[in-house]
């Protein structure tokens, strides 16, 4: 019994070092990332090459999640405060809840699938077929090669990601109150601008840019560790999406508590 014990815990302690290693290693990639974005030369090709990636081609996707959650939300919501009387408030809580939380969590977790698996297995791919070993040997530094524009593209199109995602899931929401519950579009309106302030926008956009941070650090750290071949990229690329998940959920509740407080 006592051997089963011991190796639980000792299971817990190897665990806890692993996560508390490559969060260091994170946090390390982030840093070396940042400061080689000032430093020449500074790739402005690749770097909106990784924006188009980042922005325009997750555009599609970004704007179906958030029309659907703004009529969810819509729904639901209206459904509940209507047995209350309050259903003029609809506005106000669907667009405080989009700019705020719906919005900036869930075009982030979004992106991480589909953007941060693309990275960690296009970089896995050059690390197990040494690519990275041959920009080195050509004296690139792979950092500001390859971190830096997946850097710059995640914090600048992430938070414009947000925006459009608060629009469209507002306008999915209006849609829903005006047309399905009747409620007078001037009601919605106003109460969307009794509750919703600059202020909501900017936090929501704020969280945006530390989570494209996460993204882009997250997943090009699992690509730079990726070994083992083919198997190896696609481990790398299941870890680094769901790792990017989690961390960008756990920064939320840190920024939101934050920001309450």
């Amino acid at each position: 019994m006592l051997d089963i014990l011991l190796a639980w815990f000792e299971g817990i302690g190897k665990r806890t070092l692993r996560f508390l290693g490559n969060m260091g290693g994170i946090t390390l990639m982030f840093y070396r990332a940042f400061i080689n974005i000032f430093l020449p030369p500074f790739g402005i090709k690749r770097t909106f090459k990784q924006m188009l990636v980042f922005g325009v081609e997750s555009i599609p996707v970004v704007a179906l999640t958030a029309v659907f959650t703004g009529m969810v939300l819509a729904l639901q919501t209206t459904y509940e405060i209507s047995k209350f009387g309050a259903e003029n408030y609809i506005g106000g809580v669907v667009g405080l809840s989009m700019t705020r939380e719906l919005g900036p969590v869930l075009t982030s977790l979004i992106v991480a699938g589909r953007v941060g698996a693309s990275i960690a297995a296009e970089i896995g791919t050059m690390k197990v077929t040494e690519q990275i070993d041959a920009l080195e040997t050509l004296a690139m530094n792979p950092i500001r090669y390859l971190v830096v524009p997946r850097l710059i593209a995640g914090i600048t199109m992430l938070p414009l990601l947000c925006a459009l995602a608060d629009f469209i899931g507002i306008g999915g929401g209006f849609a829903v109150s005006v047309y399905t519950y009747d409620i007078p579009s001037r009601f919605y309106m106003d109460s969307f601008q009794d509750i919703v302030g600059a202020y909501d926008l900017f936090v929501g956009l704020l969280k945006t840019i530390v989570f494209g941070a996460i993204i882009a650090c997250v997943a090009c750290y699992y690509g730079f560790k990726t070994s083992g071949g083919a198997e190896g990229v696609g481990r790398a690329t299941t870890i680094a999406v769901v790792s990017s998940c989690i961390i960008i959920l756990l920064a939320d509740v840190l920024l939101t508590a934050l920001f309450v407080g």
